[in-house]
């Protein structure tokens, strides 16, 4: 079994910052991409950064410039610090990512994974 287990959301005002955390435990191997999603109340879970092994990033039009994603592979964690804060980043915050594991029997499997999400609330 996997997990993947976030932490850092909250409730900020306009303009500023919070930083999410994502850990992933378990009969890791490996993990390929590695990043957030969120999904506000009505909408579909749209994707806000990811970032692969060898240090590639990609944000979300809305969220360059303000966003930063940063990863350790050997502790299998990743953050998204998030400055500049607006009303309209209120979302849940999924953290997600492809993992290779040891299965109970000792088998390789590949599966995506997905956090519980954290609530990040921006209001004034």
């Amino acid at each position: 079994q996997v997990d993947l287990v976030e932490s850092g959301g909250g409730l900020v005002q306009p303009g500023g910052s919070l930083r999410l955390s994502c850990v992933a435990s378990g009969r890791i191997l490996r993990i390929d991409d590695m990043g957030w999603y969120r999904q506000a109340p009505g909408t579909e879970r749209d994707l806000v950064a990811t970032t692969t092994r060898n240090g590639n990033t990609n944000y979300a039009d809305s969220v360059k410039g303000r966003f930063t994603i940063s990863r350790d592979i050997a502790e299998n964690t990743v953050s998204l610090q998030m400055d500049s804060l607006k009303p309209e980043d209120t979302a849940v915050y999924y953290c997600h990512a492809n993992i290779l594991a040891i299965g109970a029997t000792d088998e390789y499997i590949a599966f995506e994974s997905w956090g519980q999400g954290t609530q990040v609330t921006v209001s004034s």
